[in-house]
């Protein structure tokens, strides 16, 4: 049995990094998992590594229409969804392999990017919130940055988006306390993913591995209504703060 055994939870960004390791944890621990990227290839890869139940839905989450059309299948699939992790994000680095300072970023750049990384939380939690509620209970967590609570130079659209993204949290919480749950996540800190593959070798001691995550995302997940509510935090802080609850 495990932590999350009856759940259904809805990863997007799920086909690498970060998102793709929170998935494969997520389905051992008995969850019904709904796969969300652009790339059906790589969702397939993840599923077809998974040890629990998966569905692939190819979706891109700065379309409404397909986000729409992803939850609808997942209720046909599995019925409402108790979890929501929203992971999809890019950033400078994504698009160019390397950082900008504010006048030198392409206007197509900054939307792309806040497009991507709040547009797409505001969709995902617009379409899967609804269901949430009709259930009565659901979890929402919001993969953040150490950069949405200071900021850096050349990273400017990025650190936007991030804190723009700390603030929509917090504002979810408090619409919807004591039903659904809505929490930041973050790893604490620089990840083997992708995303840093930019970085030269003197400068990947003290990377992180992309599972970094997954026990506090477990725990988070697997929060009934009127839980911890409202907060941002990196892995290390939430798996502390659990083990406190607990002890």
């Amino acid at each position: 049995m495990g932590e999350l055994d009856g759940e259904t939870v809805v990863v997007t960004g799920a086909s690498r990094g970060l998102g793709r390791s929170m998935s494969l944890r997520f389905a051992a621990e008995g969850a019904n998992v709904a796969l969300l990227a652009r790339g059906r290839d790589d969702l397939e890869a993840v599923a077809d590594e998974a040890t629990g139940e998966t569905l692939v839905v190819p979706t891109d989450v700065t379309e409404s229409e397909a986000v729409r059309n992803a939850v609808e299948a997942v209720l046909e699939t599995y019925g409402e969804p108790t979890c929501l992790v929203n992971n999809a994000g890019i950033g400078q680095l994504t698009l160019h392999d390397e950082l900008r300072e504010t006048v030198d970023v392409e206007e197509t750049d900054w939307r792309t990017i806040l497009d991507v990384n709040l547009t797409g939380v505001f969709l995902c939690a617009k379409h899967t919130l609804p269901p949430m509620l009709e259930a009565g209970r659901g979890n929402v967590i919001n993969v953040s940055s150490g950069l949405g609570r200071r900021a850096l130079p050349g990273w400017g659209p990025y650190v936007t988006s991030k804190w723009g993204l700390e603030g929509f949290t917090r504002t979810l919480a408090m619409e919807y306390e004591g039903t659904v749950n809505v929490n930041g996540l973050d790893p604490g800190g620089r990840v083997e993913t992708a995303f840093w593959d930019h970085l030269p070798d003197e400068e990947r001691e003290g990377v992180l591995s992309a599972d970094v995550m997954d026990d506090a995302a477990v725990a988070l997940a697997a929060q009934p209504p009127g839980g911890i509510t409202g907060e941002s935090l990196p892995a290390e802080e939430w798996e502390a703060r659990f083990d406190a609850e607990t002890s």
